[in-house]
């Protein structure tokens, strides 16, 4: 697992450029592109499970989906921001991003230092420091274990019907 460490105010246009909006739609399109204005070293070393530190405001800018697609496509663990712009984190919910507020985290984090995910206990531990964040309500993990609210919808659909 990789960390990648970015400051405040990240936009949309910084997570994916707004000059390939039309052109761009799938998945394996928009994964080149991925902060490729911010961090051009990204979406080439990027690996599944790698989690983004970020500052506050994290994902403000247009409500494009190609964003979240892109970080959900190439394997993003999770998203620890210090706080998320509401469009973004909408989006990210929709597709079974993970996203987790914990400023604490962010600040003490310093690249290099050994990050682990302690999703059940609803803590990060970085170096010996152990920061808890708030429990993540349950519809969220399952829209993101489903691997995104359309697939949430079709299994709880499916359920139902099954059930008549």
């Amino acid at each position: 697992m990789r960390i990648w460490s970015y400051g405040d105010d990240i936009n949309t246009d910084m997570l994916f450029p707004g000059k390939y909006t039309y052109t761009c739609a799938k998945p394996d399109e928009i994964k080149p592109h991925l902060l490729e204005d911010l961090d051009p070293e990204f979406a080439k070393a990027v690996r599944p499970g790698d989690i983004i530190f970020a500052g506050k405001n994290f994902g403000c800018g247009s409500s494009r989906e190609q964003p979240v697609v892109g970080l959900k496509a190439v394997g993003i663990e999770a998203i620890v921001a210090k706080s998320y712009a509401r469009i973004f984190y909408r989006a990210a919910i929709n597709q079974g991003l993970l996203l987790i507020e914990c400023p604490e985290a962010v600040t003490a984090y310093k690249p290099g230092m050994p990050v682990e995910l302690l999703l059940r206990e609803s803590s990060i531990r970085i170096g010996t420091q152990t920061f808890k964040f708030p429990t993540l309500p349950p519809e969220i993990l399952a829209i993101r274990d489903a691997g995104g609210l359309l697939e949430y919808t079709r299994a709880r659909l499916r359920a139902k019907a099954g059930a008549k």
